[in-house]
Order: structure tokens, then sequence, then C-alpha cells
């Protein structure tokens, strides 16, 4: 959605009704982005003038974007720190309108993700870049294009930099990319509107800039951490589970850990079947940049881990604090030991339920995890982390034959 700052305006589908999402639409407003909601047929009914981002029950799913204010460039702090990918405004601003005040994103409870490399890109492109009381100020004569060596496949910074360049005078070449799916999707969405981006999918991309983008329409892909975690779901439920509408390709280091585990599995194009894996094995996990494991799921996968036979490890290498969460898996009868990037998991018979709370949207995935397979009942807090990331999670959860519902208090959006 950040590219719609580009230029050119743009029909995006596939929106899902999330706490992120709304906290992107408020950002996209005060830089003078229009969202106008697109209804399908059936609900011709609802009134655009009448509808709000807060009416969930009729969430149109796709939206035209478009600008209707473009010298608007300041991404204030009260919505950077609740979305820390605000920071993928900059580049926009900066290739479209020239300026951007950005407040910085900080710190969070699974490590610092610092912008260093997002800054030192935009100042080769030609910006003048300032740290003013804990906001990023950034102006250009515009931006040229060059070589940008990566010290580490960032995903934002790579998307932050992309899509700089398609409006970057000149060509720009990206070595050492991230090569997510997310990546790639956004890359073939710049292309349906005219920009120039060739390498897609690989590590190397090359961006040759051009004056403007052209409208277009795209459908955003499917979430691969909201089916993987489905899947890991399926693995520890029972009757068999399939997640549909989504690349399995996207999730194969996923489902290789799924089989040294212990799954069966049937793959389709389109889907995956999964059921309960009786007697889960202990395995390995080291998490890392796409096409390994992703850290993502780390959280999700101990819970399996913590009831399987022998034990386990996880190596937790692009975060240097994402074992928030143990602590609290422990509370339900887990035995995982911390040392450093490492997490050690001693397989035991069962789960215990117990009162824990959420640090962060995956951590939250994981403990709604662990509560569905421990005895008794369990009482998470602070689930309004679990709404950043997945739509509806209990009424699907409730699908499989879960017991769970939402307190309604300070937690509901």
């Amino acid at each position: 959605m950040f590219s719609s700052l580009l230029g050119g305006g743009m029909e995006v589908g596939n929106v899902p009704s999330l706490r992120d999402i709304r906290t992107a639409f408020s950002l996209l407003s005060q830089l003078g982005i229009r969202a106008q909601p697109l209804f399908q047929e059936e609900k011709g009914e609802v009134s655009e003038s009448s509808w709000t981002f807060s009416d969930t029950g009729n969430w149109p799913g796709k939206f035209f974007l478009s600008e209707e204010n473009t010298t608007a460039h300041e991404a204030p702090y009260d919505l950077v720190r609740t979305m820390r990918a605000s920071i993928l405004c900059l580049g926009p601003l900066l290739a479209r309108r020239r300026r951007a005040r950005v407040s910085l994103p900080g710190g969070c409870l699974i490590g610092a993700r610092p912008v260093d490399m997002h800054l030192n890109a935009f100042s080769r492109m030609g910006a003048r870049i300032s740290i003013d009381h804990g906001y990023i100020d950034a102006n250009t004569d515009g931006l040229v294009g060059c070589d940008i060596h990566l010290p580490y496949p960032t995903v934002t910074g790579t998307e932050n930099i992309l899509m700089a360049a398609t409006l970057a005078k000149g060509t720009t070449r990206i070595f050492n990319a991230a090569q997510e799916p997310e990546i790639s999707d956004l890359a073939v969405c710049l292309n349906r509107r005219g920009a120039r981006i060739e390498g897609i999918g690989t590590s190397s991309l090359k961006i040759t800039g051009v004056d403007s983008l052209l409208p277009a329409s795209h459908g955003v892909m499917a979430d691969r951490i909201e089916a993987g975690t489905f899947m890991v779901a399926g693995a520890l439920l029972g009757d068999p589970l399939t997640v549909q509408n989504i690349d399995v390709t996207c999730l194969s280091s996923l489902l290789g850990t799924l089989r040294e585990m212990g799954a069966d599995f049937e793959e389709t194009p389109g889907s995956v079947t999964l059921g309960r894996i009786q007697k889960p094995c202990g395995t390995s996990v080291r998490t890392e940049p796409y096409p390994g494991f992703p850290t993502d799921m780390q959280a999700q996968i101990l819970p399996l881990m913590s009831i399987a036979k022998g034990s386990s490890t996880v190596v937790e290498t692009v975060f240097e604090n994402r074992f928030t969460h143990v602590m609290e898996m422990n509370r339900m009868g887990a035995n995982i030991d911390v040392h450093g990037s490492r997490a050690f998991v001693h397989g035991m018979s069962s789960l215990e339920g117990a009162s824990v709370m959420a640090s962060d949207l995956r951590a939250s995935a994981g403990l709604v995890l662990a509560a569905l397979i421990a005895n008794g009942e369990s009482e998470i807090q602070r689930v309004y982390h679990i709404d950043r990331g997945y739509e509806r999670i209990e009424q699907k959860l409730e699908k499989l034959g879960a017991r769970i519902k939402r307190v309604r208090g300070e937690d509901v959006p």
C-alpha cells in the first residue's frame, strides 16, 4: 500500500481486516492518500459514504488508492510506533515528493531493527538526511540510481530502496537483496504500474527509473505466515486440515521441518492438507532469511516441539531478543532453556493451562497454539497483538474444534 505514495493511483485487492492495515490507512490518509472502498456486488447495499474503517462486518477487501495531497510528507510518532513497517513511506516520499519527515521506529521486544541500511542507501542516491528529535528529516533535488550493496538482506530495506528506485534517475542495482515472496509481490505490482524491475525473486535487483507510474490493479499475495500458523495447528489438533489459496513453495522450509517431526501431508499447487502428528519427534531449526526457516514461525513451532519425543533446538539468527514467549510457555509446563540465541526444548508428555501474557504478534500466536493442546483452561492477555496480523483467528480455530473465545474488554480493537 505504501507504493501508492509513488503516484499514479492503484487498485489493491485481497486486503485483510487487520490492525496494521488500519494503521497503514491512517498514515496514508495523513500523507494525502485517499482509500476508496470498492464493494463487491453482493455488498452493494453498503454505502461508501457511510462506511468507516471500524466497520469490520462490511470490510470490502478491495480499495482504490489515489493522491489528494502531494505536499504532505510527515509520518508522526503516534502512528509509526504502533507499526514499524511505517518506515516504508520514507523511500516513496523521497522519490515522489522529494521530502520526508518520518519518526524513528525505535526498539521493540524482539530486537532493535535499525534503519541504518535504509538511510545509507538513500544518502548514496542523493538524499540529504539528518536525525532531529527522534525524526528522520530527508530531502533531495532528485534521487539518482547507483549500486547498493546491502550488508544484510533486510526485507524492509530492500522494499524501501526498491520503491524509491522506481522513480530515480538512471539505474539502481541492489545486491544481497532480501528474497522474501512479499518483495517479489511488490516488484510485480510496481511493474504492472510501469516500473522497470529485473531480477525479481533473486538477490540482485536491477531497477531502471521511470518518470511516473500508471494506474493498475493488484491482488495482495496470501499471508504465508498465517498459513504456516494454521499448518502447525493442523499438526497439533487432530482431523486433517486443508490450508487453501497459498503458494506452497513459499513454505517449503516449514513443511520440511514438519515432515522431520512426523507429519504426513498432501500438497497441490494451491493448498496443503495435513493432520495431527500422533508422536512428534524432536528436531532442530535455524531461523534465516528466505528461503530459510522464517523467524516469524519460530514461536508457533515451539508448542509442537514442547510435546515432541526427545529434544529440539531453535537457533535464532534474525532478531537478538525473540524468545520473550519462552517464559510464558514454561508457565504452561513446557521445558525450554534459553542460552543466548539458542533455545533448547525438552519434550514433555503434555502442557497445562495457565494465565499468560503475549509480548508481540508471533508470540501471541504461539501461546494460542500452546493453549489449544494444554490440559485445562488458559487465559492469554494482551491479545491485541494477534489482531495486528491475524483476521478473526478465534473464529477460524473454532472451525477446527477449538474451544476458544475472546473476552470483551480493552484488548478488542
